[in-house]
């Protein structure tokens, strides 16, 4: 098809030959010639119309045109799979690799890629099927499942002012029986076809089929063998050693099911089902979440007029003595005390939390910054609702350190319920609400409204890849009513519902790196410290490795879009461009698209600000918060996920229990019941890179624009993050930064750009992939 003003269609060409002699191709793949009849006057090829006469599908990579008069080598990058021809109303057109804004594009192929786009968008209707290529928006209505039990009924997320939410992927399921709101659920076995556009699925090496049987084979079929692990009490753990030996001694029954497993399971995802190293040191805390603080005692923001009197009951004569002789004024000032609060974020749960099995608190962490650069914890306070209701205010503790007898005990049991929280907290806020869900809206909104022709989408291509099909999984096997993560962190049944909440708090410009430690109070402006920034913390590994990648992803990103867009006129008017943008804050991010801080995109500054942050949360922000979970959070007595019974208080025979026999209080208090930790174990051999994964500066073809200029941007982006891996590894090295390595000496690696694959605790992937 022409690039001329005719659009001349050529002849029609068929498949000929199969090639043996292309050697880079891997396994599975094929390679045919063509011939096509050329034509003077139909000038450059620009695009090729392809139709599959064959009863199944197949996937095109790319197409090469070789010898064109005039012209030479044409190269399509295709990367789809391509459904017989009576699957579709059209037939499907791939453009040749070039980048072009619409208003550049030749006329007869702009219809083509007009057409493309509404192929796309669909119709909005009916149930989509695994050939439709449709990109459509729809509420989280499918996680409960009312129809199996009234228990399982979960609130609709999104649309509503109680509950905002971005948006999914629409399945166009038909409703469930029993209500009309909630979407019908597919039956667990069925789970890998949950609708997703075919091209959004995982590749063959990334088996999605790892995803099914691991989270429902294994759980199903393998808890009996777990149980058996428990002699004196099953389902519960006598002592630590009892824990140890679980990690240590882990053995994969035989059995037809297994030898299923091990046949669709990654040999590296198998290598190690559970961490074996006894690290037993709590950590403090995920870094996305510590923030400076700002006053003292603090205080709450939860509205007084339905909760009461939330603040802080901490007072300096439990922290005045620890804090090197500083009063807590001048600690303040100095930018020493730090806090680690989820109270305002449980609080309103936690009654309701705690009529389940789960029994929490919400909880207050203050920590104070040494001499050396490390933090310790100072106090931790744990609240609980009036008895009399929640306008009577919160009823708190607070726990200070100690080492021995039974305070020691109660000291780590009051870490443990602070850990408890900071779980949840990361799993469904920082992991899922603040990456997965959020990304998602930029994924359909890019393939609905950019064309592949168009600058941006071959920017952000790489950073769309596989969300869409985890994040579908996940509503199936992970985030659904009564699945691994209702079972495994503490909001249990409330668990989406809470982060729908926290949904309304979020800004889209503040998910900025710099922006976000600002907002925190970990950082200042300052126009001479590096990126423009000076931290807090100069010990502050997440901060130090995050400010440089970020900068690095900025500088691409500009380099790249100012070579497209040299006027801000330009961004202005590119009709694909707006349409996008629109679309996401209306459509995507449709209960915020009110909100004043919406960037206007009128501007080339604006479009490099909004690129850059979706790169930073889709790479490097999911790789932090995904990747380090099995490395920081694998033991689970020093990460524990949910806690079952309450504080031992004096005079009861719990409290007798923890004075005698400290270990298995402890456990029979805090540390998961034994599904709940196979289900952990599970969720973080999902935290494993696979074989074939694409990670931050690479591409997974190396001709996928033939624009020169982006192509070396392309090249000095990767020189750079190769200068960043190694000052990675130069800082960890250096005995003055504490934090680096900590006591157990595991060096920090999460934003370290490239990996192998397995179970590395580095690597940042250039998508929400997993």
């Amino acid at each position: 098809m022409a690039n001329g003003l005719q659009g001349k269609v050529g002849k029609p060409a068929f498949l000929e030959d199969w090639i043996t002699t292309i050697t880079p191709l891997t396994a599975g793949e094929s390679a045919f010639k063509v011939t096509f009849d050329y034509d003077k006057e139909v000038g450059q090829p620009g695009a090729f119309i392809i139709r599959n006469n064959h009863h199944s599908e197949f996937y095109l990579r790319t197409l090469t045109l070789e010898d064109v008069p005039g012209h030479g080598r044409i190269h399509f990058v295709c990367n789809s799979w391509v459904y017989p021809a009576d699957k579709y109303d059209t037939d499907r057109v791939f453009f040749t690799n070039q980048t072009c804004l619409p208003s550049e594009t030749p006329g007869p192929l702009r219809r083509y890629r007009e057409r493309e786009l509404v192929n796309l968008r669909g119709d909005g209707t009916g149930e989509l099927k695994e050939w439709d290529r449709v990109y459509d928006y729809a509420y989280y209505n499918d996680l409960g499942n009312p129809d199996r039990d009234p228990k399982y009924a979960r609130p609709v997320l999104g649309g509503s002012v109680e509950y905002p939410y971005p948006r999914r992927g629409r399945t166009g399921r038909p409703p469930s029986e029993t209500d009309p709101n909630t979407e019908g659920r597919l039956p667990l076995l069925m789970s890998l076809n949950i609708y997703v556009p075919r091209d959004e699925r995982f590749g063959h090496i990334k088996m999605s089929d790892f995803l099914a049987y691991a989270l429902k084979a294994l759980v199903q079929f393998l808890l009996p063998e777990f149980e058996a692990l428990c002699d004196s009490t099953p389902n519960e753990f006598d002592s630590f050693q009892d824990v140890f030996d679980l990690y240590e001694g882990f053995k994969v029954p035989d059995g037809p099911l297994l030898d299923k497993i091990k046949e669709n399971i990654p040999l590296e995802m198998l290598k190690e089902l559970v961490r074996t190293d006894g690290e037993g040191l709590f950590k403090f805390p995920t870094p996305q979440v510590i923030k400076e603080m700002l006053e003292f005692p603090p205080e709450s923001k939860l509205d007084p007029e339905v909760y009461g009197n939330q603040n802080s009951s901490i007072t300096k004569e439990h922290i005045e003595n620890h804090l090197d002789g500083l009063t807590i004024n001048k600690a303040l000032e100095k930018k020493r005390l730090f806090i680690l609060d989820h109270h305002d974020t449980l609080m309103p749960y936690l009654r309701r939390i705690n009529t389940t099995s789960t029994k929490t608190y919400a909880s207050r962490t203050v920590l104070f910054l040494k001499d050396d650069g490390t933090l310790k914890p100072l106090a931790i306070e744990l609240s609980l609702p009036h008895p009399d209701g929640d306008k009577f205010g919160a009823v708190s503790k607070v726990y200070t350190p100690a080492e021995h007898g039974v305070e020691g005990s109660i000291w780590q049991l009051a870490k443990a319920y602070a850990a408890v929280n900071d779980s949840g907290h990361h799993q469904l806020l920082s992991h899922w609400l603040n990456t997965h869900a959020v990304i998602e809206p930029f994924v359909i909104a890019t393939n609905r409204q950019l064309s592949v022709l168009h600058p941006i989408n071959k920017l952000l291509d790489p950073h769309v890849r596989d969300t869409m099909n985890i994040n579908a999984l996940a509503r199936q096997i992970l985030i659904n009513a009564g699945g691994v993560v209702e079972s495994t962190v503490c909001p249990s049944k409330y668990a989406m519902e809470m982060s729908s909440v926290v949904y309304k708090n979020w800004v889209f410009t503040e998910q900025a790196l710099p922006a976000d430690l600002i907002n925190r109070g970990m950082a200042e402006k300052d126009s001479d410290a590096p990126h423009g920034l000076r931290l807090v913390l100069d010990d502050y590994p997440y901060a130090v490795d995050g400010l440089e990648i970020w900068s690095a992803i900025e500088t691409w990103v500009e380099d790249y879009c100012s070579f497209y867009y040299k006027t801000d006129e330009m961004v202005e008017k590119d009709s694909e461009l707006q349409s996008w943008w629109k679309e996401l804050r209306e459509e995507g991010h449709g209960d915020k698209k009110d909100e004043p801080w919406w960037p206007k995109l009128n501007t080339v500054k604006e479009l490099i600000d909004t690129c850059t942050i979706i790169i930073w949360v889709a790479s490097a922000l999911h790789a932090v918060v995904n990747f380090g979970q099995y490395p920081y959070a694998g033991f689970l007595p020093n990460r524990p996920t949910i806690s079952r019974r309450f504080m031992p208080e004096e005079g009861t025979p719990e409290y007798e229990e923890l004075k005698s026999n400290p270990e298995k209080a402890f456990l029979k208090t805090i540390t998961a019941q034994l599904q709940t930790l196979f289900g952990i174990s599970l969720i973080e051999i999902l935290s494993r890179h696979s074989s074939d994964e694409v990670y931050l500066g690479q591409r997974d073809t190396p001709e996928w624009t033939q624009d020169a200029t982006p192509l070396k941007a392309f090249e000095k982006f990767g020189r750079k993050l190769a200068d960043i891996e190694e000052n990675i590894i130069k800082r960890n090295g250096d005995e003055r930064f504490k934090n680096r390595v900590g006591p157990v000496n595991m060096p920090y690696t999460l934003l370290y750009p490239t990996s192998e694959g397995g179970l590395t605790g580095k690597g940042i992937t250039n998508s929400v992939s997993i």
